[in-house]
Protein backbone atom coordinates (compact mmCIF):
# COMPACT_ATOMS: atom_id res chain seq x y z
CA UNK A 1 0.00 0.00 0.00
CA UNK A 2 1.18 3.52 -0.59
CA UNK A 3 1.70 6.30 1.92
CA UNK A 4 -1.36 8.15 3.15
CA UNK A 5 -2.00 11.56 1.64
CA UNK A 6 -1.04 14.54 3.73
CA UNK A 7 -2.99 17.73 4.28
CA UNK A 8 -2.05 21.38 4.48
CA UNK A 9 0.21 20.96 7.50
CA UNK A 10 1.82 17.85 6.07
CA UNK A 11 0.42 15.49 8.69
CA UNK A 12 -1.54 12.41 7.63
CA UNK A 13 -4.49 13.26 9.91
CA UNK A 14 -5.24 16.40 7.89
CA UNK A 15 -6.27 14.21 4.98
CA UNK A 16 -8.29 11.70 6.98
CA UNK A 17 -12.01 12.16 7.49
CA UNK A 18 -13.34 12.24 11.03
CA UNK A 19 -16.64 10.86 12.29
CA UNK A 20 -18.59 13.68 10.67
CA UNK A 21 -17.27 12.90 7.20
CA UNK A 22 -20.53 11.28 6.09
CA UNK A 23 -21.15 7.78 4.77
CA UNK A 24 -18.21 5.97 3.28
CA UNK A 25 -17.88 2.30 2.48
CA UNK A 26 -14.10 2.12 2.29
CA UNK A 27 -12.84 2.74 5.87
CA UNK A 28 -10.52 5.59 4.84
CA UNK A 29 -8.80 5.95 8.21
CA UNK A 30 -7.89 2.27 8.57
CA UNK A 31 -6.94 2.10 4.89
CA UNK A 32 -4.44 4.93 5.44
CA UNK A 33 -3.32 3.33 8.73
CA UNK A 34 -2.30 0.08 7.00
CA UNK A 35 -0.66 2.00 4.15
CA UNK A 36 1.50 3.83 6.69
CA UNK A 37 2.19 0.59 8.58
CA UNK A 38 3.52 -0.93 5.33
CA UNK A 39 5.68 2.11 4.57
CA UNK A 40 9.34 2.75 5.37
CA UNK A 41 8.23 4.75 8.43
CA UNK A 42 5.52 2.73 10.18
CA UNK A 43 6.02 4.64 13.46
CA UNK A 44 4.16 7.54 11.81
CA UNK A 45 0.95 5.83 12.91
CA UNK A 46 1.76 7.06 16.41
CA UNK A 47 0.85 10.55 15.16
CA UNK A 48 -2.68 9.31 14.37
CA UNK A 49 -3.77 8.13 17.82
CA UNK A 50 -5.72 10.00 20.50
CA UNK A 51 -4.49 10.73 24.01
CA UNK A 52 -6.89 8.10 25.39
CA UNK A 53 -5.99 5.48 22.76
CA UNK A 54 -6.47 1.80 23.62
CA UNK A 55 -5.83 -1.29 21.54
CA UNK A 56 -5.77 -5.04 21.44
CA UNK A 57 -4.00 -6.85 18.61
CA UNK A 58 -4.42 -10.60 18.87
CA UNK A 59 -1.69 -11.97 16.63
CA UNK A 60 -1.85 -15.67 15.84
CA UNK A 61 0.85 -17.47 13.91
CA UNK A 62 -0.97 -20.80 13.89
CA UNK A 63 -0.63 -23.96 15.88
CA UNK A 64 -2.63 -22.51 18.75
CA UNK A 65 -0.10 -19.84 19.67
CA UNK A 66 -1.03 -16.17 19.81
CA UNK A 67 0.21 -12.94 21.34
CA UNK A 68 -2.09 -10.18 22.56
CA UNK A 69 -0.60 -6.69 22.33
CA UNK A 70 -3.03 -4.81 24.56
CA UNK A 71 -2.93 -1.45 26.25
CA UNK A 72 -2.31 2.15 25.32
CA UNK A 73 0.30 4.02 23.29
CA UNK A 74 3.12 2.06 24.98
CA UNK A 75 1.58 -1.23 23.81
CA UNK A 76 1.44 0.08 20.24
CA UNK A 77 5.08 1.16 20.47
CA UNK A 78 5.96 -2.35 21.71
CA UNK A 79 4.06 -3.89 18.82
CA UNK A 80 5.87 -1.68 16.31
CA UNK A 81 9.28 -2.50 17.80
CA UNK A 82 8.83 -6.27 17.47
CA UNK A 83 7.40 -6.41 13.95
CA UNK A 84 9.42 -7.24 10.86
CA UNK A 85 9.56 -3.96 8.97
CA UNK A 86 9.13 -4.15 5.22
CA UNK A 87 8.44 -7.89 4.94
CA UNK A 88 4.65 -8.01 5.02
CA UNK A 89 1.95 -5.96 3.35
CA UNK A 90 -1.70 -5.48 4.26
CA UNK A 91 -4.35 -5.76 1.56
CA UNK A 92 -7.99 -4.72 1.92
CA UNK A 93 -10.56 -7.34 0.97
CA UNK A 94 -13.55 -5.35 2.18
CA UNK A 95 -14.19 -2.40 4.44
CA UNK A 96 -16.96 -0.19 5.67
CA UNK A 97 -17.59 2.85 7.82
CA UNK A 98 -20.55 3.36 10.12
CA UNK A 99 -20.49 6.69 11.94
CA UNK A 100 -17.17 6.95 13.76
CA UNK A 101 -16.47 3.20 13.45
CA UNK A 102 -14.51 1.55 10.66
CA UNK A 103 -14.34 -2.17 9.91
CA UNK A 104 -11.64 -3.63 7.71
CA UNK A 105 -11.21 -7.23 6.48
CA UNK A 106 -7.79 -7.85 5.04
CA UNK A 107 -5.07 -10.22 4.04
CA UNK A 108 -1.42 -10.13 5.07
CA UNK A 109 1.05 -11.07 2.34
CA UNK A 110 4.74 -11.86 2.49
CA UNK A 111 6.48 -11.31 -0.86
CA UNK A 112 3.03 -11.27 -2.48
CA UNK A 113 2.01 -14.65 -1.02
CA UNK A 114 -1.00 -14.71 1.33
CA UNK A 115 0.13 -15.49 4.88
CA UNK A 116 -2.84 -14.61 7.10
CA UNK A 117 -6.25 -12.98 7.27
CA UNK A 118 -7.12 -10.21 9.68
CA UNK A 119 -10.03 -8.09 10.77
CA UNK A 120 -9.67 -4.63 12.28
CA UNK A 121 -12.20 -2.41 13.99
CA UNK A 122 -11.33 1.18 14.79
CA UNK A 123 -13.14 4.13 16.32
CA UNK A 124 -12.11 7.58 15.10
CA UNK A 125 -12.82 10.42 17.54
CA UNK A 126 -14.17 13.87 16.73
CA UNK A 127 -10.63 15.21 16.26
CA UNK A 128 -9.91 12.65 13.52
CA UNK A 129 -7.63 10.50 15.68
CA UNK A 130 -7.87 6.78 16.36
CA UNK A 131 -9.30 6.21 19.83
CA UNK A 132 -9.83 2.42 19.85
CA UNK A 133 -8.32 -0.36 17.76
CA UNK A 134 -9.10 -4.07 17.84
CA UNK A 135 -7.31 -6.42 15.43
CA UNK A 136 -7.49 -10.19 15.12
CA UNK A 137 -5.05 -12.02 12.83
CA UNK A 138 -4.94 -15.72 11.94
CA UNK A 139 -2.88 -17.77 9.55
CA UNK A 140 -5.48 -20.57 9.79
CA UNK A 141 -8.22 -18.99 7.64
CA UNK A 142 -8.47 -17.28 4.25
CA UNK A 143 -11.24 -15.29 2.57
CA UNK A 144 -11.04 -16.26 -1.11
Amino acid sequence: MTDAPTGTTGTPTDALPGPSAGPDSSAPFLTAWFEILDSDEPARILDLISDDFALSILFSTGGGSATDFAGDRAALVGYLEQREKGTRTHHRLSATTLGQDELFLGEVRRAGVPEAAFVAAGRVNGEGRLQRLLIGRSSEIRFP
